[in-house]
Order: structure tokens, then C-alpha cells, then sequence
């Protein structure tokens, strides 16, 4: 996975990615990420970037200027691109834009914006995408951008060390994820369930599935609407609304 970033605040980026999975991805050279002042594009000496907004209103915004020269200036090893911005107005991220943009043979490349946002013209002559993480406003472009390259590097086969992990991970089934245990078996009067320990792999699964059914149902119900539910889901989930029920009439 190739990207481009530009940013005001490259160390903001470079000190995520020399970190954990997205470390470990640049050094097995699975993700190559080349980061931008965008600063260093701005025309005047004072490497100014912002500008008040045409009739008027609060806050500054980014000028069109410095960010169309430093898109020309990548786009001079003529790679295509994906150009991306991230905005609050953009279209919400998940799980399948992240494995259609790990799939995607161009250079992904991130606008961060900054301040009330850019120059719309940037918008119209440079972006192919507008994306947002969430119904919220954030300082910055920067964050956003590094939730997206590392939801799409956990997806590149090797990056995790355990591809297993891809597949049971939240979202990889269209659920949520199931509950995880580790040692001490028993922790403040609260125990492993029995079934983790019985070395019986299909029980195991079963119970995985179920209570991320069970999770999912009592979370996100949204999310069960996205899917196509096995035989063996349906049968599942009609067990936890028995429990739920009981539950409930013993309460």
C-alpha cells in the first residue's frame, strides 16, 4: 500500500506510523507512506496557508494555492492517484471502503484539512473522494488519515503476523467482535467461560459466534441488517432472545 499525505503537521503523522503495525508494515515494506508540508508550497516568504473567507463568517480557511502545487508537485513521478479528503460532510468510513481502497492500484493520497476547511476549489479541481470518520468535528485532517491507512494496513496479508486475525476481527464478519479472555483463569471472583478451555474448537466457534451475535444484537442492530445470516445464526440468535426473555422474567 502506497500513500501520500499532506498535512500542516507531518510529525504528527510520521510519529504514528513509526509505531506498532504501521511500523512493523513500512519496515516489511507492505506500506510505504510519503508525507507533505503543506506549508512548503505556499508561494509567499512567510509560507502563509490560510486566508479570511469571502463574506465573511468565523475562523479561517485553507487556501487553494499551496495545495494544487503540492499535488502537482507528486504528481510529477506520474503515478495515478486516489486523492482524498477528509471532511465531515464526506461520505462515512467502514470496513468495506477500507478493503476497496487496499484493493485500489493507485497511490492513495490524503488532503488534512485544517481551520473551517479549504478553498471549495480544492474540493472541485483535486478531490475523487470526500470521507468522513464520524458524525463529529475534528481539529484536523491528520487523525482521520491515520484511522483510514491503519484500518487498510490491518487488512494487507502479513501486517498483523496472524492473518487469522483479520478474518474473527469486528467488521470482518459483518459483527461485532466477541468477548476476549486471558490469564488468570479466574480475576475478582470472574471466570474464563468453561467453553474456552475445553480445547474444542467447534464449541469454541459457536460461542464466538454467538456472542457476537449477542453483542451485535444489543449494540448495533443496525449492523444485522447489512448481512446475510448463515442458518446457523438464525438458530443463535433465537436462543438469545429465549435467554434474554428468561432473563428478563427472572429479574
Amino acid at each position: 500500500m502506497k500513500c501520500d499525505v499532506l498535512t500542516l503537521f507531518p510529525d504528527v503523522i510520521n510519529a504514528y506510523l513509526q509505531t506498532g503495525i504501521l511500523g512493523r508494515a513500512q519496515e516489511k515494506g507492505l506500506l510505504k507512506v510519503s508525507v507533505y508540508n503543506i506549508r512548503d508550497f505556499a508561494s509567499d516568504r512567510h509560507k502563509v496557508v490560510d486566508d479570511y473567507s469571502f463574506g465573511g463568517g468565523p475562523g479561517m480557511v485553507m487556501r487553494a494555492e499551496p495545495i494544487f502545487k503540492a499535488i502537482d508537485h507528486i504528481k510529477k513521478d506520474g503515478l495515478p492517484r486516489r486523492v482524498i479528503l477528509l471532511s465531515p460532510q464526506g461520505m462515512p468510513f467502514t470496513q468495506s471502503m477500507a478493503q476497496e481502497f487496499l484493493r485500489e492500484e493507485k497511490r492513495l493520497t490524503f488532503i488534512c484539512g485544517r481551520y473551517e476547511g479549504v478553498d471549495e476549489r480544492v474540493r472541485l479541481g483535486l478531490v475523487d473522494d470526500e470521507v468522513s470518520i464520524g458524525d463529529y468535528v475534528l481539529t484536523g485532517g491528520e487523525l482521520p488519515t491515520l484511522v483510514i491507512i491503519d484500518a487498510c494496513v490491518r487488512l494487507i496479508p502479513g501486517a498483523l503476523g496472524d492473518d487469522r486475525s483479520v478474518e474473527e476481527e469486528s467488521f470482518s464478519w459483518g459483527l461485532l467482535d466477541y468477548p476476549h479472555y486471558t490469564r488468570p483463569r479466574e480475576f475478582q471472583g470472574m471466570r474464563v467461560p468453561d467453553v474456552l478451555l475445553s480445547g474444542d474448537h467447534k464449541q469454541i466457534w459457536l460461542w464466538r459466534r454467538k456472542e457476537a451475535l449477542r453483542k451485535t444484537i444489543k449494540m448495533r442492530p443496525d449492523l444485522l441488517k447489512k448481512i446475510e445470516l448463515m442458518e446457523i445464526d438464525k438458530k443463535l440468535i433465537s436462543e438469545i432472545e429465549l435467554e434474554t426473555t428468561r432473563t428478563g422474567e427472572e429479574e
